[in-house]
């Protein structure tokens, strides 16, 4: 039963993303926004719902190796899995101007949940803190232009409005109720396999729940839509650390386990900053960086085995 859940979670996800991304795009297209800012609002958020579910489910039945480790495997997953993958089967094109607004709120929201991280608990305070550091990179998002957020070109299908916010929201659906199955299947099989709390959350569990990240963003790798895939991972991102992680911390204090304290954090701040570093030295990430990032999340995974 458990690989008939994995199996239907990949349906799920293959084509509720196909939806997503269409009418993500065709919402931009008709509204006159950036689709940089619809990558980073709609679909970035939208497809972080699964770990948003996955981590106060986590916290409230006494599992904080899931809760955190989800948060953090899976922006290390989103980063060099993820776009590793998006980038080998279409280079990803960078606005520098726009990157530098929304890397710099990356790197900012990374650095405010590792420095609460560190204090071994995250409580009711660390988590307002982290759900305000989100309303202004949100604010800034929509108030901040740069040239490179010039209106979307008119390719591609563009639907009405309403029709384009109705292949959103089913999309977004089919690809939430896949991630749950899938996770749902890939939780038993591992159980049964004998592996740790920690080690599930930060593989599987933030693999699965990332899933609609890395189908949404191929997907729009493939359309030429690579503003939308880097946007996707980058409010991804964000919204893992500042709103997942303050919400989770509102419900109930959530307790960061030594092993992440002492390597996962750290590891999710170098993959941060390596993608800052290719996206602001280049005009955007290339298939040899794409196989560097698979290669390193190849490298990630052998250390945990480890």
């Amino acid at each position: 039963m458990d690989w008939l859940y994995i199996l239907a979670g990949f349906a799920c996800l293959l084509i509720g993303g196909e939806a997503l991304v269409s009418g993500a795009v065709s919402l931009a297209k008709r509204l006159g926004i950036p689709p940089m800012v619809i990558g980073l609002t709609l679909v970035g958020f939208g497809t972080s719902t699964p770990e948003l579910v996955t981590s106060v489910q986590a916290a409230l039945k006494g599992s904080p190796g899931i809760a955190v480790g989800n948060v953090v495997g899976s922006n290390i997953a989103n980063i060099l899995l993820i776009l590793g993958v998006s980038a080998l089967l279409a280079p990803i094109a960078v606005e520098r101007l726009a990157f530098r607004r929304d890397g710099t709120g990356l790197i900012l929201g990374t650095v405010l949940a590792l420095a609460l991280m560190l204090q071994g608990t995250l409580g009711a305070g660390s988590g307002m803190v982290l759900l305000l550091g989100l309303g202004v990179y949100l604010a800034a998002s929509f108030l901040i232009r740069v040239p490179g957020d010039a209106a979307p070109a008119e390719a591609g299908p563009v639907r009405s409005p309403a029709l384009s916010l109705l292949w959103f929201v089913g999309g977004l659906a089919l690809v939430l109720a896949g991630a749950h199955v899938l996770v749902l299947g890939a939780v038993g099989v591992a159980r049964d396999l004998g592996v740790s709390e920690t080690v599930i959350g930060l593989t599987i569990v933030a693999v699965g729940t990332s899933l609609p990240e890395l189908v949404t963003s191929v997907i729009a790798a493939r359309k030429g839509e690579s503003d939308v895939a880097l946007g996707n991972i980058l409010g991804s991102n964000v919204f893992n650390l500042l709103g997942i992680l303050g919400i989770t911390a509102l419900v109930t204090p959530l307790e960061v386990p030594p092993e992440i304290l002492t390597g996962d954090l750290w590891i999710m701040l170098a993959v941060t900053v390596a993608l800052i570093a290719a996206c602001l030295t280049r005009v955007g990430i290339s298939r040899k960086e794409g196989a560097g990032f698979l290669a390193g999340y190849g490298a990630y995974l052998w250390w945990l085995a480890a």
